[in-house]
C-alpha cells in the first residue's frame, strides 16, 4: 500500500467536551493528526464526509458514503466511524468492488487518555493493508466480518453474532 484514503464520519473517535454538563460534540477528525505523530510510511487523504454520531447516521448517508468510497481512485480505504451503527454501514458498503475497506472508531474519544483509537486505528491500517479485497471491522483488537458481528452495547465491545 503506497496511499491510504481516509473517510471520516464522526462518531466518538472524534469527539470533544462541549459544555459544564459533559455533553459532547464531534470535532476536527483526529485520525490525520495521529497518524502524522507516528510517522507512517505511507501516503494518505482524509475526506471529511460528515460529523455525526452513528446514531444519527440514516440510508441517505450510508449511499452517500458508498458513492463517495466507490469513487476513490485508491484501492485501500480506511473509514472511522462510531461504533452503535457501523456493522449497518459496513453491510451498506459491501456493494463496493475491487477495494479493501476497513471500519473502525473508538470507544472513548481520541482525546481522551486511555482511548482504544490509536489501538483501533493501528489495528485498521494493518488490515487493510494485508486482507484481500472486501470489507471489515477493525475493533477490540481483532479484525470482524460485518456479517458476523455485533456490537454488545451492555459490555462496551463487539463480539461474535
Amino acid at each position: 500500500m503506497h496511499h491510504l484514503c481516509i473517510v471520516t464520519t464522526g462518531g466518538t473517535i472524534d469527539k470533544t467536551y462541549f459544555d459544564d454538563k459533559s455533553a459532547y460534540e464531534i470535532g476536527e477528525p483526529q485520525i490525520g493528526k495521529i497518524l502524522e505523530a507516528l510517522g507512517v510510511a505511507f501516503g494518505f487523504d482524509v475526506l471529511p464526509a460528515m460529523r455525526k454520531d452513528s446514531l444519527h447516521l440514516d440510508d441517505n448517508d450510508r449511499d452517500l458514503l458508498r458513492r463517495l468510497i466507490a469513487a476513490q481512485p485508491h484501492r485501500h480505504v480506511l473509514v472511522t466511524h462510531g461504533t452503535d451503527t457501523m456493522v449497518e454501514t459496513a453491510r451498506v458498503l459491501q456493494s463496493i468492488e475491487d477495494k479493501v475497506i476497513v471500519l473502525t472508531g473508538a470507544l472513548n474519544p481520541a482525546r481522551f487518555q486511555g482511548s482504544d483509537a490509536v489501538f483501533n486505528i493501528g489495528c485498521a491500517v494493518g488490515a487493510v493493508q494485508t486482507l484481500p479485497d472486501g470489507v471489515y471491522i477493525a475493533m477490540n483488537g481483532r479484525i470482524w466480518n460485518p456479517l458476523a458481528v455485533r456490537k454488545n452495547r451492555e459490555a462496551n465491545r463487539f463480539e461474535p453474532t
